[in-house]
């Protein structure tokens, strides 16, 4: 176990958030036990994170800050401890999308990470991440407060037919993660279109991939790989790309037509059990 007393607290800012937290609590002259009871937790709990055994999730970080009075300093620090749970490789891209102004996405087998419900995240990062799950997941979470802004970015995700023909997680997994999306119907910031498989050969054939616009910086392709992500901003990429986007927007469904689709794969490829039966019987 990490010995706190010699935790750098520069290493990483998992480090900083476990270092600061037993310095806070030390100063308030309260044990791992004392300050747990206050915020309706374990003094295990304190302990772990205290010594990076464990990471924080937002929620315990805004009830330390109001226990403590700490004016948001963990809220704040939680942001950059869940982001550097995210793989290193990713880390960058995750930087640049928080800041992105407009995001337009392909994805060619997955619902979009900012729009998973954390049950289908949960399914997809724990098929190579068991050890991990519960930090990737609410790192993944933690991403998506990024729709939550004020000034949220513009988002425009183009979802292959197959996402929502995969099943992830089950039936009831599926189900929910479908209504979920069917939420962002009337959400100003966010158009959701699926390419059906009766397109056939198409622009976005090479594989999922995300352009991010800003304000004040240059354009931004991203494309996953499998341990490694590839960025640029090279304007002769970004320009093949950006006009192979927009062929995917004009072959997918609209975005009426695309709600209507999920709709039907939801209530008939996932229907629940009872739900069916009932069907049989009327």
């Amino acid at each position: 176990m990490a010995n706190i007393q010699t935790l750098d607290p520069t290493a990483s800012p998992l480090d900083y958030y476990g270092w600061e937290l037993r310095r806070q609590r030390e100063a308030h002259g309260l044990k791992q036990g004392q300050l747990g009871e206050i915020i309706f937790c374990t003094g295990s709990l304190i302990g772990q994170i205290e010594t990076t055994k464990k990471v924080p999730t937002r929620d315990f970080s805004e009830r330390v800050d109001a226990a403590l009075g700490t004016d948001g300093l963990f809220s704040r620090l939680i942001g950059l401890v869940l982001r550097s749970q995210l793989p290193t490789w990713f880390q960058p891209y995750a930087e640049m999308e928080a800041r992105a102004t407009y995001i337009s996405t392909y994805q060619a087998q997955l619902v979009y990470g900012l729009l998973q419900t954390e049950e289908y995240a949960r399914a997809v990062l724990g098929v190579e991440n068991h050890k991990q799950v519960d930090e990737m997941v609410a790192a993944r979470m933690e991403r998506q407060r990024v729709l939550e802004r004020d000034q949220p970015p513009a988002l425009w995700v183009v979802l292959s037919e197959a996402a929502l023909l995969l099943e992830i997680g089950g039936r009831d997994v599926m189900r929910r993660q479908l209504a979920h999306l069917l939420r962002f119907q009337d959400d100003p910031w966010v158009d959701i279109q699926v390419l059906p498989f009766a397109t056939g050969q198409h622009t976005g054939m090479m594989g999922t991939f995300n352009l991010l616009r800003f304000d004040d910086n240059p354009d931004l392709f991203y494309m996953d790989g499998y341990d490694q992500g590839h960025m640029t901003a090279d304007p002769g990429v970004i320009k093949e790309r950006s006009v192979g986007y927009a062929r995917l927007q004009a072959s997918a469904l609209s975005p009426e037509d695309s709600a209507r689709l999920i709709t039907r794969v939801m209530e008939e490829r996932y229907a629940a059990p009872d739900s069916t039966e009932q069907d049989r019987m009327a």
